[in-house]
């Protein structure tokens, strides 16, 4: 087995490991909806997936007034919550991450995600002792700040040129470059990979199994 590039893997979670987009979506679309705003298009709900909830709904809804901001996020996380036990991993998750625990990555979740609904998602049989660690935006710094990956690192003792970042959007690779990490963008998720290229990815690609493909061959 030859040696590995990157010691620790850091995942983002909605769009890139569980298919939550559309009912990310959907709940933003909701909860501004809810709160009387002007609701906001697919891409345009899309774009500030991976962001902090708040940061997230501020940006999306302009319109609304910042003291009802609070209700909005209540209103998401209503919306989201009473979908969220229909919604599922890519198909081809598990096994990939079992192949990167088998040649003894550390891997871990840095999320836009709350605490919360992270741990919410993780409550599964399958996915138990899978993650060596994890951040959500509401215990640190929301994306791009480079925080969460600064968090991670240092828990691992691991330095930047040996952390690759992988995600959906913007955010991630943005995140990841502030880290002076590397990254791969996922084109499947909440963001255009027509973005992507001036972040700097070491690799786009276009559905799971590609990803576990790059991975075997370069991480």
């Amino acid at each position: 087995m030859r040696p590995r590039q990157f010691d620790l893997i850091a995942f983002d979670w909605d769009g890139t490991l569980f298919n939550s987009t559309a009912q990310i979506v959907r709940a933003i679309q909701a909860a501004v909806r809810d709160v009387g705003g002007q609701v906001p298009s697919d891409e345009q709900a899309a774009w500030v997936i991976g962001m902090g909830l708040l940061q997230a709904l501020a940006h999306v809804a302009p319109d609304v007034p910042p003291e009802r901001y609070p209700l909005l996020g209540q209103r998401y996380q209503q919306h989201y919550l009473a979908q969220q036990h229909e919604l599922t991993l890519f198909e081809g998750v598990l096994p990939l991450l079992a192949e990167l625990r088998q040649r003894q990555h550390l891997l871990v979740v840095a999320t836009g995600k709350s605490r919360r609904g992270l741990d919410e998602a993780l409550h599964s049989v399958q996915l138990q002792g899978v993650f060596d660690g994890s951040r959500t935006a509401d215990e640190t710094a929301g994306k791009p700040h480079p925080l969460m990956l600064h968090e991670l690192m240092q828990a691992f003792d691991v330095a930047p040129e040996r952390t690759l970042m992988i995600g959906d959007t913007t955010h991630d690779l943005q995140m990841a470059r502030n880290a002076g990490c590397a990254s791969v963008g996922v084109s499947y998720g909440a963001h255009d990979h027509a973005h992507f290229d001036p972040l700097g990815p070491l690799q786009v690609v276009h559905s799971v199994p590609e990803l576990r493909a790059w991975l075997a061959a370069h991480a």
